[in-house]
């Protein structure tokens, strides 16, 4: 029961803070020194990640289901964001399992996270909306999502990167970063699953009450990044990147 509290307290706020939710899942149980969740418990952990955003973005999901012209824009740059991320890694996903493997490379990676989350305090904060995107700027933004693949590198980070450096405000380029994400958490969970259950594993009653943390703990971190970035920006979280990559690097 502790195990599904802690690795889905894990999974929700490393989902959705930009600090690396596969990083964390690699380095805390490496730093303590014990097993990770297996595949069975990740893939359901990422249930209640993907429940949070689903639940949290409801209003932007109805206006796409209606499928009139600005939810079918919305639709086709999710799906061409998407398509970066799935293509490298069907093609990288083994090289992706073996860095999984090396703590000490995610520890470094998570040091890169938080040097490019610092360098955004370089950038103007544009005005750009979700609505004022194009195709190459979705393209662009799933390039930066596919970056990360590479354990210790935040999706949420480098998504919200690209929305900044292709002028939008802050709280739009995360509200596209976490619509994009989406597909990328669904399939995640769901090749997890597959791997899991293809193997003979089974999950254990007490994972559920991971799955509610998670979910609960997901939701909460959407709002916190939000009510962040308004105010200061991304460059609290690459402080933190930064000193936990190094701190890690150092003790592994």
């Amino acid at each position: 029961m502790l195990d599904a509290i802690l690795w889905g307290l894990i999974q929700g706020l490393t989902e959705f803070l930009p600090v690396s939710s596969s990083g964390h899942l690699v380095l805390i149980p490496a730093l303590l020194e014990r097993d990770g969740p297996d595949l069975a418990t990740s893939a359901m952990l990422h249930l209640g990640t993907l429940a949070a955003v689903l639940i949290y973005y409801r209003s932007d999901l109805a206006r796409m289901a209606r499928f009139d012209r600005p939810g079918r824009k919305m639709i086709t740059l999710i799906v061409i964001g998407s398509l970066p991320a799935a293509v490298l890694g069907f093609v990288f996903k083994d090289t992706v399992e073996e860095l999984i493997s090396e703590p000490r490379t995610v520890a470094i990676m998570l040091i890169v996270t938080g040097v490019i989350l610092l360098a955004t305090t370089l950038l103007r904060v544009g005005d750009r909306r979700t609505s004022d995107l194009g195709p190459i700027d979705a393209l662009l933004t799933g390039f930066a999502q596919a970056l990360a693949l590479i354990p210790g590198i935040s999706r949420s980070g480098m998504t919200i990167t690209s929305g900044l450096l292709r002028g939008m405000t802050r709280k739009e380029a995360a509200r596209f970063a976490f619509l994009l994400g989406i597909p990328v958490i669904a399939g995640a969970g769901l090749l997890e699953m597959l791997d899991a259950y293809s193997s003979g594993a089974s999950v254990d009653a007490t994972v559920w009450v991971g799955v509610l943390v998670a979910g609960l703990s997901g939701y909460a971190a959407i709002a916190i990044l939000l009510r962040v970035l308004a105010r200061v920006g991304l460059a609290p979280f690459g402080v933190y990147c930064v000193l936990a990559g190094t701190f890690a690097a150092i003790v592994l």
